[in-house]
């Protein structure tokens, strides 16, 4: 049967999860799983038979959710880890060795880029990283070496948009691996498999869970690649445990309608900053005139829920700015179901050096607003007010 994503959403990987005539899948948390024989035992170690030994390899409540992405993203197979940061993390180093070599771009999130810049490279992976724009640039990196290449559209929190069907017949033709992060954009917005990625990366912390109450990560795509970083996951030892798990399923049901209701949001938000005299520039890909609009149009069915912002003043005007917000948590998160706000320098690159941001175009003055499921009227009659007091103490005209 071809269900849509609403209703993967709600149904996927949840069948054979389900026990005792239960609608809900249930939190397993139990450590270790025993058998009746040795037999038995051995087959299910050794993949013989399908099964669960010990709560590091796997478990009946994670596996349901790694199921449920692993249908929304049209992946074969799933692996899920602690936190986003751990996906990514493992997924390196599980398929990197001394000597080779990534190709990414600028300004992905800011773990992503300590990783790109400081980590990776100790361990003798070489990293290039490009102007996220500028796809000749990456393209002529690619063909100079490349055994894997790294993508973050929309990018966090610029909202720049790389063409990935370009870029991975790019790598490809070199015979490198193309990951994409998929946590802005959701499985909802944007298929990355279906427009030429092998391995897709989600913090599932963000909308996926959707409600700020679990940590999580995922990495779905081709099967032969993913055991691979599973193998690593499993001696390393980061999985996903089971409570979240479950808190991440619940919250996976209502991610279309999330989705639709927040990408509404962000597009209702962007086109009344971009009226406002105390707005420099407004950063989202939904917007008719904004630079990446035509490609983002092209790969995505909605444009997401997350925006950005810069402000006359700097962060003078942010600190004064953002207080003044009665509908927004001043806080490091994004794809909840209550719109959050903060500067750059606190959220997405607290990790990084106010010279690496600017080297990035990620000015002082950045906001980062992800929209919640609020009334778009009320998120917006809430900024209205919090200029309004800039106006009238700050004088930024």
């Amino acid at each position: 049967m071809n269900m849509k994503d609403s209703t993967k959403s709600i149904w996927g990987g949840e069948e054979k999860s389900l026990i005792g005539g239960a609608t809900q899948v249930p939190i397993v948390s139990s450590v270790v799983f025993g058998y009746d024989n040795v037999e038995e035992w051995s087959d299910v170690i050794e993949g013989k038979k399908s099964g669960y030994v010990y709560g590091r390899y796997n478990n009946p409540t994670v596996e349901a959710f790694e199921e449920k992405v692993r249908v929304l993203e049209g992946a074969e197979a799933a692996v899920s880890f602690t936190t986003g940061m751990a996906a990514i993390n493992d997924t390196m180093f599980a398929l990197l060795s001394p000597g080779d070599r990534i190709v990414s771009v600028k300004d992905t999130y800011g773990g992503t880029n300590r990783l790109f810049l400081d980590i990776l490279p100790r361990f003798g992976i070489e990293v290039a990283l490009c102007e996220t724009h500028d796809h000749e640039e990456i393209e002529a990196e690619i063909n100079k070496g490349c055994k894997l290449l790294y993508l973050e559209t929309p990018t966090n929190p610029t909202m720049k948009i790389n063409d990935i069907s370009r870029l991975s017949k790019a790598a490809h033709n070199v015979g490198a691996l193309v990951v994409v992060d998929n946590t802005v954009a959701t499985p909802i917005n944007q298929k990355p498999l279906k427009l030429g990625a092998d391995l897709v990366v989600h913090s599932a912390t963000k909308y996926l869970g959707g409600h700020a109450d679990a940590l999580g990560g995922v990495l779905c795509g081709l099967k032969d690649i993913v055991d691979k970083v599973y193998e690593y996951r499993m001696i390393t030892g980061a999985p996903l445990d089971p409570t979240a798990a479950y808190s991440l399923i619940r919250g996976m049901k209502t991610l279309q309608i999330r989705i639709e209701k927040q990408n509404k949001n962000a597009l209702a938000v962007a086109n009344y900053l971009q009226t406002e005299p105390l707005v420099e520039k407004v950063f989202y890909p939904g917007l008719e005139d904004d630079s990446e609009h035509a490609l983002a149009k092209k790969q995505m069915s909605g444009f997401g829920g997350m925006l950005s912002f810069s402000l006359k003043g700097g962060l003078e005007t942010v600190y004064e700015f953002l207080p003044k917000l009665k509908h927004a948590h001043l806080a490091a998160n994004l794809g909840a179901v209550e719109t959050t706000i903060g500067p750059v320098h606190t959220t997405s690159h607290a990790e990084c050096t106010l010279e690496e941001r600017l080297a990035m175009g990620i000015p002082e003055g950045l906001v980062r607003y992800s929209t919640g499921i609020e009334d778009a009227e009320d998120l917006i009659d809430d900024l209205k007010q919090a200029f309004k007091h800039i106006e009238n103490t700050v004088g930024v005209k």
